[in-house]
């Protein structure tokens, strides 16, 4: 299994990031996919995720609003694209096979197993 992200380099802050993920191996077609992002000396964190069939989609407080997830089953691929990009955007961006849970609190999304091994974003 394979996932190979692309997208990422230098934006100005204000401008758009456009991230693409593929998927290559997988013998099934995930039920969700997720980008996680690490910024320098920080912990890995969630930013979105969407289901199969593009029904259902999450946003991290930190980008909701300017981010948008997309996905071709077709194609395997799974897009991201987070608009007025700031600095705080800067880092190393991930797909990952992704899975959610139902809790009281809410629906609870995070990564699964296959990651990719990611795409630097810097925002200056």
């Amino acid at each position: 299994v394979q996932l190979v992200e692309s997208g990422g380099g230098s934006v100005q802050a204000g401008g758009s990031l456009n991230l693409s993920c593929v998927a290559s191996g997988l013998t099934y077609t995930p039920n969700y996919m997720g980008w996680i992002r690490q910024a320098p000396g920080k912990a890995l964190e969630w930013i979105s995720g969407i289901s199969r069939s593009g029904h259902d989609t999450h946003y991290a407080t930190a980008v909701k609003g300017r981010a948008t997830i997309s996905r071709d089953n077709a194609k395997n691929t799974v897009n991201l694209q987070v608009n007025s990009a700031k600095p705080d955007d800067t880092g190393v961006y991930y797909c990952a096979t992704a899975l959610r849970d139902e809790t009281r609190d809410g629906s609870r999304w995070y990564a699964d197993k296959y990651w990719g091994k990611g795409t630097q974003v810097t925002v200056s």
